[in-house]
């Protein structure tokens, strides 16, 4: 759902699972007016399921606003789906819009599933908030069916890597929320007892008009900075200046730039 340290991070140093539930609990009526590019990563995502793959139960993982639950529901008509989100404003904001049989509250580190229940698991730009993505991949593991598909998209390390290098000139605290490596999602996969069908990253960039645009949208979608060590309270006129004066640096003829480095992973549990 759906919104970067250049240093390798410790998975201790993402958000806290309250606060992401919070931000995205507020941000569920204006979310799909500004998720451009949730939208775009979701529908690759889709497209990267297997060939012929035709699920009769599947799992959208951190399901937002069910957007892609209601596009799973119109790909796999005959199928029974399930969302699952852990902001309860986002599934109220998603229950009366459809798609799945149920919505349901729950942590992806901790699904309240059966075990061998799902054929497919669905999750695009959600699992970025999990600290523990060996935890992620466990309960998938469990959960799936022999056979099944886990796919997810994430984002990595170089994601809004402008926005990064802008407040770096400015001053040197936390403002861009951390992401893990491509590396550590690629080693935490390999051990998982998953097998990787399709695992790799994907630069999508966006463009604004001005800075404002990009730190609106990041409020908008609820992924604004969610960090331990951000700071507290305003930020300075003279701050914000010299961060708008920094990220003009990068100006293209299209606009301003962001850069999302998106993970996109597709997983089977083996027979």
């Amino acid at each position: 759902m759906s919104d970067p340290r250049i240093a390798v991070e410790a998975e201790g140093h993402l958000p806290d699972k309250r606060q992401v539930a919070a931000s995205f609990s507020r941000a569920a009526d204006s979310y799909d007016s500004v998720a451009a590019l949730q939208r775009a990563v979701g529908n690759e995502l889709l497209r990267r399921l297997p060939d012929g793959f035709a699920p009769q139960r599947w799992l959208d993982m951190g399901c937002g606003t069910g957007h892609f639950s209601r596009a799973l529901a119109g790909r796999f008509p005959a199928a029974e789906g399930l969302a699952l989100d852990i902001a309860e404003g986002m599934l109220r904001h998603a229950r009366p819009l459809g798609g799945a049989k149920r919505f349901i509250a729950g942590d992806a580190e901790h699904l309240p599933l059966a075990s061998g229940t799902q054929q497919l698991i669905f999750s695009s730009l959600a699992v970025q908030w999990c600290a523990d993505f060996a935890a992620v991949l466990g309960e998938a593991r469990r959960v799936l069916q022999p056979g099944g598909i886990f796919a997810f998209s994430s984002l990595c390390v170089g994601t809004l890597q402008e926005l990064r290098d802008s407040w770096h000139a400015v001053d040197g605290f936390v403002h861009v929320n951390r992401f893990r490596r491509l590396e550590d999602y690629q080693d935490l996969c390999a051990a998982s007892g998953l097998l990787p069908l399709d695992l790799g990253s994907q630069p999508q960039v966006l463009h604004y008009p001005d800075l404002r645009s990009l730190t609106h949208e990041l409020k908008a979608l609820g992924a604004h900075n969610l960090n331990p060590g951000r700071p507290g309270g305003l930020t300075g006129r003279a701050r914000i200046l010299a961060l708008v004066e920094a990220y003009e640096r990068f100006r293209q003829p299209q606009g301003l730039p962001a850069t999302y480095q998106v993970v996109y992973g597709v997983l089977k549990k083996e027979d």
